[in-house]
């Protein structure tokens, strides 16, 4: 049992990981107001099927931004994958959380906003999941305004991306080498 259950780098066992259940229900239930994170997390739920490249923008997404065991997002996608399989699915969550053979490096966080103009640049996708946000034109759709006049029931990102990355960076500096 190598990698089942824990990290594959032995150093990681150590990192801070938070306890926060209402962080991990919103990321689990599509509504950390990251449009990309939330539309890919209603599709699992909904179909069971997520493509590779949302399976690693939500895997990061929690345990790098939410500083979540990744572990709890590896069984939460194995409980709704319909393609779900072990070692597929626990080497994606390594590779996310940097705690695998050939792990992202740990400083490497993907922007959840930057990942969603450039691999649904219209919002297509986004609003196909998301139907709060059809009738936002496309480039709005990344990303709740900050200003925004006609509320819209979608809620505020639960995180701010530059102090959850900086939060994960300390977390994983602060690892024994």
């Amino acid at each position: 049992q190598v990698c089942r259950y824990q990290p594959f780098q032995a150093h990681t066992k150590q990192l801070n990981w938070r306890d926060d259940d209402e962080g991990f229900a919103a990321w689990c239930e599509g509504r950390t107001g990251y449009p990309i994170v939330d539309a890919a997390m209603r599709q699992l739920v909904a179909t069971g099927w997520m493509h590779n490249r949302l399976r690693m923008i939500t895997a990061m997404f929690l345990s790098k931004h939410l500083l979540i065991d990744w572990r709890r997002g590896e069984a939460f996608f194995m409980r709704h994958l319909v393609d779900g399989e072990f070692c597929a699915n626990n080497g994606g969550w390594q590779w996310a959380a940097s705690t695998g053979t050939d792990a992202a490096p740990y400083f490497r966080i993907f922007n959840p906003t930057t990942q969603s103009t450039r691999f649904d640049p219209d919002g297509e996708f986004i609003a196909h999941w998301l139907p709060e946000l059809k009738t936002l034109p496309a480039k709005a759709r990344h990303a709740r305004p900050r200003d925004m006049l006609n509320p819209i029931d979608y809620p505020a990102p639960i995180v701010d991306h530059k102090a959850a990355r900086q939060r994960a960076l300390d977390a994983f500096k602060a690892l024994p080498k």
